[in-house]
């Protein structure tokens, strides 16, 4: 069942954000990416056999996507961006990059950590190398698909900051998507609410408020996704 987000979770933006009622915020909701997948598919199956396109961001959001995909009928791109991490602790962003050189970076987070602006470049610049190499080998020489005429769904396996995502969709409208669709299985309400005046809709499955979010609690298996595995799903 879909529905419009209500009050309780004070949704500013509830006009387009679509989540469901018997999962909103629980934890462990999903056996698994591609069962999340699934979930998603059910509630986007307006879009079943249409000329929408599914893009994923890797490495985690191509099994959720390709799931979605495949019960969708609907072609499977990429769009390729990555976090911007901490010189010392590469498990947290401070920012993304994307493919076309789309570069967003939480200003707040940077004068909490006192970064300098060395730091930045080469973190920034680590960021675009591992971008890079990944456009290469997930999409080799094939052209981005059509994006002018034909809808986008971009798929991630969940929200956190949002920052991610919000580099994803800025790249995407330089490639002069007209129509761009969000599905996550999970996300954290405020990160929603940031991208939601950016899209025209959110279809979020497992919506979640409060601290200490993490999109890992959605999931009962929760692994990283190796990028050998992304290319074999993507062949």
């Amino acid at each position: 069942m879909v529905i419009f987000m209500t009050d309780d979770l004070r949704c500013e933006f509830c006009h387009n954000i679509y989540d469901l009622l018997e999962l909103r915020n629980r934890t462990g909701v999903f056996r698994d990416r591609e069962q999340a997948g699934l979930k998603l598919s059910l509630m986007l199956k307006e879009y079943k056999e249409t000329d929408a396109v599914v893009l994923a961001i890797p490495a985690g959001g191509v099994p959720v996507a390709a799931s979605l995909a495949e019960n969708l009928k609907l072609n499977l791109d990429v769009v390729v961006v990555s976090k911007i991490t901490l010189p010392w602790n590469t498990e947290v962003g401070y920012g993304a990059v994307a493919f076309d050189g789309t570069v967003k970076i939480n200003e707040d987070m940077v004068a909490q950590m006192e970064l300098t602006t060395e730091d930045i470049e080469e973190d920034i610049a680590k960021a675009s190398q591992k971008v890079q190499r990944r456009f290469k080998n997930f999409r080799g020489s094939k052209p981005f698909p059509d994006l002018l005429e034909n809808p986008a769904i971009l798929v991630d396996d969940g929200v956190a900051s949002g920052f991610t995502m919000l580099v994803a969709v800025e790249a995407l409208k330089h490639q002069g998507v007209s129509q761009l669709i969000v599905a996550v299985p999970t996300g954290h309400l405020q990160a929603l609410e940031k991208i939601s005046p950016e899209v025209d809709h959110i279809y979020c499955a497992n919506i979640r408020g409060g601290w200490g979010f993490a999109v890992a609690d959605a999931y009962q298996t929760w692994y990283d996704v190796e990028e050998d595995v992304v290319m074999d799903i993507l062949k």
